[in-house]
């Protein structure tokens, strides 16, 4: 057999070999930062404001109470000295019970605004996967990854894509919830739990 037709013979085997394999399409994958839709996300700073709004209220309320224990703890040390021992006795019994019930209160602020924040963000979460499905699935992808990615090209990043989308989608009106709810464990950002103040020894 000469070279020539040796080389048309191979030739075709591979074309009969590539025609009876299965036809196998390039996979299409993307990368969504996680993180980053929960903070850019119009849909994000609406629950914070919200959230925000809905504990100002109650927030105002208790830095006034420890506002005023300060003022009397601070009037207790001023004029201690020319107290009686009964009247002493008695401004030490009224601060020390009124900071414990301002730490009550503060308790309860934070298991209230927890709650409310755990069922605000557990909404959120919901909204941002199903954007992700929405949009990977309108634009034919195969596998969309989001937590425990390593690296990833850049090339690959969809989440400008689906903030994008989720800007066009639009911020439902927050709920007109009562200011005892809860969420979890932290003040709303740009606010801070008050805190009672120091008892008299």
């Amino acid at each position: 057999m000469s070279f020539r037709r040796l080389l048309v013979v191979i030739s075709g085997v591979v074309a009969l070999a590539a025609a009876a394999a299965p036809a196998r399409a390039e996979l299409k994958i993307g990368v969504v930062n996680y993180a980053k839709l929960m903070q850019e996300s119009p849909q994000a700073k609406a629950a914070q404001d919200a959230l925000r709004g809905e504990f100002a209220g109650k927030q105002k309320e208790l830095q006034g109470q420890q506002q005023a224990l300060k003022t009397k703890e601070e009037s207790l040390q001023r004029d201690s000295a020319t107290m009686s021992a009964d009247q002493r006795s008695q401004a030490e019994r009224d601060l020390r019970d009124g900071n414990r019930e301002l730490q009550l209160k503060v308790n309860q602020y934070q298991d209230d605004f927890n709650a409310r924040q755990n069922e605000e963000l557990s909404k959120l979460q919901k909204t941002l996967v199903e954007e992700v499905q929405t949009y990977a699935q309108g634009q034919k992808f195969d596998l969309v990854l989001a937590d425990g990615v390593i690296f990833a090209a850049p090339v690959l990043d969809i989440t400008p894509q689906v903030l994008t989308a989720l800007q066009a989608r639009g911020v439902r009106a927050p709920a007109s919830g009562a200011g005892s709810g809860s969420s979890g464990g932290a003040t709303p950002k740009g606010q801070t739990a008050p805190k009672s103040t120091t008892t008299p020894k």
